[in-house]
C-alpha cells in the first residue's frame, strides 16, 4: 500500500462548506492524501455570503504550525486565507524552518460575494514574505493584478501577470480567468520557461 502524502491546509474555515479548510479537506481526502489544518480564521458564511470573521490568536496559529509539522511532517503545504499582515507573518516565520517542503499559495483576498478576507497590509505582507516563497501561486484574475501591479482583462494579462509574479519569487503561478469576460474561460500556467 502506498503511503498518502501530507499535506497540510493553512486557511480559514467555512462553515459552509464550499471553500477555505472544509474544500480542502475534500479535494485533498479525494486524491488520497491525508489533510491535516491550521485554522486561522473562523468565517460564519453561507451560500450567500461571508456574514462575519474571527480571526484566530496568532500564538494558536503558530502551534498549530508547529505541532503538526515537528510531529506528523508534509510533503507540501497548501496556504489559504490568511486575513491579516499579523497572520501572515506569523505563518512565514514558522514555515522558515521547513524550506524544502513545497508551498502552494492561494492568495485569497476577497470571497466569492465580496466581502474583503485579506486587508492591504496582509497583501503587502503576502507580496514581500511568502510569494517569493511559493512553488505555486494560483490568484484569480484581480487578486492577480493587485499582486503584479497591472491591469488583468485578456489572457495575454495572465500570462504577464504570471510572468510578474514570477519576477516576484514564485516559481511558477497558475492565474485563474475565471473572472474575464467572455464566453472561455482560460487560465494561464506560467513559469520562468514556458507558458500553458
Amino acid at each position: 500500500m502506498v503511503k498518502p502524502a501530507r499535506v497540510l491546509s493553512i486557511a480559514g474555515s467555512d462553515s459552509g462548506g464550499g471553500a477555505g479548510l472544509q474544500a480542502d479537506i475534500k479535494t485533498l481526502s479525494a486524491l488520497n492524501c491525508y489533510a491535516m489544518t491550521a485554522v486561522t480564521a473562523i468565517t460564519v458564511q453561507n451560500t450567500t455570503g461571508v456574514h462575519g470573521v474571527h480571526r484566530v490568536p496568532l500564538d494558536i496559529i503558530r502551534g498549530q504550525i508547529t505541532r503538526v509539522l515537528g510531529d506528523i511532517g508534509a510533503d507540501a503545504v497548501k496556504i489559504g486565507m490568511l486575513g491579516s499582515a499579523d497572520i501572515v507573518g506569523a505563518v512565514a516565520g514558522e514555515l522558515v524552518l521547513y524550506q524544502s517542503i513545497p508551498l502552494v499559495l492561494d492568495t485569497v483576498m476577497v470571497a466569492k460575494g465580496g466581502a474583503a478576507l485579506l486587508d492591504d497590509g496582509g497583501i503587502a505582507a503576502l507580496r514581500a514574505q511568502l510569494l517569493p516563497r511559493a512553488d505555486l501561486v494560483t490568484p484569480n484574475a484581480p487578486e492577480a493584478a493587485v499582486l503584479a501591479g497591472i491591469r488583468v482583462e485578456t489572457a495575454d494579462d495572465l500570462v504577464q501577470a504570471g510572468q510578474a509574479l514570477i519576477a516576484l519569487g514564485a516559481k511558477a503561478a497558475l492565474v485563474k480567468g475565471g473572472h474575464l469576460d467572455g464566453p472561455m474561460v482560460t487560465d494561464a500556467l506560467v513559469t520562468a520557461c514556458d507558458v500553458h
